[in-house]
């Protein structure tokens, strides 16, 4: 139910109720999508972006005026939050300072935070019972400027393959971007470190099955800017990337969208928008919903790594 005034609209989510601000204020000029459409958006989707959210510290992305104003990458929480929005405290050592992060429990949780202008959502690969031992391995094919829609298809062929020969479960989504993302649930056993060495040492062996199309050269500017680069950078602390169903700031509102591995010779990441996803979640549901039900040991992959000598250097800014 909802209830509106002159300027406002208040929503039950849940047990919760959220007043939304400026609900027709246009946050994507190029199709006209207000703030309210956006919090209908993550409504339609509400169990999917939990399940992706849920007890991860999450940095915000924020667009207090729209699309056609700044952008805020925010870590500490909003400030004017109800007491009800749950949160978790991490450690910058960079700059010696504490944040206390949103970390999402329910749907209320994510629709007060786009009350607060939040349009992208980007959590932690841990979770808050140990934010130093992640829980998930992300392995993102991340195409450089030059580097055709066809080829990330078709490494996402052979990451499939390797992960099937190691016995570990993939859970694809497009980027929102023009790249893919592959989630893999782990035991929260082992440090940063240790799981971006792992993730190196696969995006090694990717490299090996398929030179032509793959790189995982350190630097940006060494690159050949028509391959694509297998990032393994996204495992260091720290380091997000948008959630599933996550709308991104972009002019079409595309969605990082979870699909199926036999979906992806045939899409087009374009596709995939705020308009669209709700019609197809409603078809085939959280397509990551039985991820915590595949847990995956990444011991092989340090082994490999020790076998292949690789060690990682800190994680590259530009990457």
């Amino acid at each position: 139910m909802a209830s509106k005034s002159s300027s406002a609209v208040e929503l039950d989510v849940g047990d919760r109720t959220v007043r939304i601000s400026n609900p027709d204020r246009v946050y994507f000029p190029e199709t006209g999508a207000t703030k309210l459409d956006l919090v209908q958006y993550y409504l339609s989707v509400g169990d999917g972006i939990v399940n992706a959210l849920r007890d991860r510290p999450c940095m915000l992305h924020r667009f207090p005026k729209g699309l056609s104003g700044d952008k805020v990458h925010q870590k500490r929480l909003p400030q004017g939050a109800p007491e009800w929005i749950p949160t978790v405290r991490v450690f910058f050592p960079r700059y010696g300072r504490h944040a206390d992060e949103l970390c999402v429990r329910e749907l209320a949780d994510v629709i007060w935070a786009v009350q607060m202008s939040t349009v992208e959502f980007h959590p932690w690969n841990s979770r808050r019972a140990d934010t130093e031992r992640p829980d998930e391995w992300r392995i993102d094919l991340d195409p450089m400027p030059d580097c055709p829609w066809p080829r990330v298809q078709r490494v996402a062929g052979v990451v499939h393959e390797v992960l099937d020969e190691l016995g570990a479960v993939g859970w694809p989504k497009t980027s929102g971007g023009n790249g893919l993302h592959v989630y893999v649930r782990i035991a929260p056993e082992h440090g940063f470190a240790d799981v971006r060495r792992a993730a190196l040492a696969f995006a090694h062996e990717v490299e090996r099955r398929a030179p032509d199309d793959v790189t995982t050269t350190w630097w940006r500017r060494d690159r050949d800017p028509e391959l694509l680069f297998v990032d393994y950078n996204q495992n260091a602390r720290d380091h997000t990337i948008a959630a599933a169903y996550s709308v991104r700031g972009v002019p079409e509102a595309t969605v990082s969208t979870p699909v199926r591995w036999d979906e992806i010779p045939d899409i087009d990441p374009r596709d995939f928008t705020m308009k669209t996803v709700p019609s197809r979640y409603a078809e085939v549901g959280d397509l990551h919903a039985g991820i915590d039900d595949a847990v995956f040991a990444i011991d092989e992959l340090l082994e490999w790594a020790d076998r292949d000598r690789l060690e990682t250097e800190p994680p590259e800014e530009d990457s």
